[in-house]
């Protein structure tokens, strides 16, 4: 993808997708600089949440391996994996016999994180002729992205102050028509997510067989948000969307655009409780007969709570798609 501006100051405003490829992706870019603290030293995603959430990875993944008969060698693909937290997670979690088959894939742009599990191998792209578990969360919210305003490109400066540029057409006029209704001359802002849908399609290709998972901020076309959902977050705090580097520039997933034949949509909350996340406090009973055991469940209850609650994390978008086999029963 060029990126206007890369290597140099970038000269004058360009479209969001340019600003936003450069400020996440391009030299000394937020997800590449080397040596910080990585996505989890900003913003609070499922994986950092609770352990929970590896571990229904780990169940999924088990499913998975059900349904193509145990093989010899078995793929997990975490797409956007951030320092490797979520695998490090699915592995522990999983049976030593299932874990010594997995062959773990963490695909990211950063540099492969110190320390991390040496079984990981570290990749730049999703592996072709994956067979097994292909699982992006929140991957395609930082895929760059063009916005619109008014029938118009919106275009960035660096310190984030925008202004309107040509007008909309071709391929990206097309998908605002089909997939974001009243985003031309005289409708509010839009976000294009074309780039999305080819993205998770070119991951969703590398899947041989086996299920492809997004997990993101999602939205439908029946409830598009009228003024977009562009933001920032630094530090733990949400703020305004400047791409200088500085900060991570995040966009809500249109995921009913990005489905492929035989996708389905789940919430986080209704997914997660089929593969066994419950939030239901355990019985008083347990805090007379086993003290510890209550403790520990009652803060598993805590955590289950968090993953999916309604207004927070449980409302988080899953796109579920089968290639070759069954559709998952969650």
């Amino acid at each position: 993808m060029s990126t206007q501006g890369e290597g140099t100051a970038q000269a004058g405003p360009v479209r969001w997708r340019t600003a936003m490829e450069r400020a996440l992706y391009g030299p000394d870019g937020f997800y590449v600089r080397p040596g910080g603290p990585g996505p989890a030293g900003h913003f609070r995603t499922s994986v950092h949440a609770s352990p929970l959430y590896a571990q229904a990875v780990a169940r999924l993944l088990l499913w998975v391996d059900g349904e193509l008969g145990r093989p010899e060698e078995l793929d997990l693909v975490d797409v956007g994996a951030g320092r490797g937290e979520l695998l490090a997670g699915v592995l522990a979690a999983l049976p030593p016999e299932t874990a010594a088959r997995v062959r773990p894939y963490g695909v990211e742009r950063a540099e492969r994180p110190a320390g991390l599990d040496g079984r990981i191998r570290w990749v730049g792209e999703p592996p072709p002729g994956t067979r097994g578990l292909l699982f992006a969360n929140e991957w395609l919210d930082n895929v760059p992205l063009d916005l619109a305003e008014d029938g118009r490109y919106v275009e960035v400066a660096r310190d984030g102050t925008e202004s309107p540029g040509g007008p909309v057409d071709g391929p990206d006029r097309a998908w605002l028509e089909r997939w974001w209704p009243g985003a031309g001359p005289g409708g509010g802002r839009a976000e294009i997510g074309r780039p999305r849908d080819e993205a998770w399609a070119a991951a969703v290709a590398t899947v041989e067989r086996g299920l492809a998972v997004a997990v993101d901020y999602a939205h439908t076309r029946e409830a598009r948000p009228p003024f977009g959902t562009l933001t920032g977050f630094r530090g733990g705090r949400e703020t305004a969307p400047v791409p200088d580097g500085s900060c991570d520039v995040t966009a809500h997933v249109a995921l009913d655009a990005c489905a492929g034949p035989g996708a389905v949509l789940l919430t986080q909350r209704v997914a997660l409780a089929a593969l066994g996340v419950s939030g239901a406090r355990p019985p008083l009973a347990l805090a007379s007969t086993d003290p510890v055991a209550y403790v520990r469940a009652l803060s598993g209850a805590g955590e289950a709570a968090e993953l999916t609650a309604r207004g927070g994390l449980g409302d988080f978008g899953w796109l579920v798609q089968p290639v070759g086999v069954a559709p998952w029963p969650g």
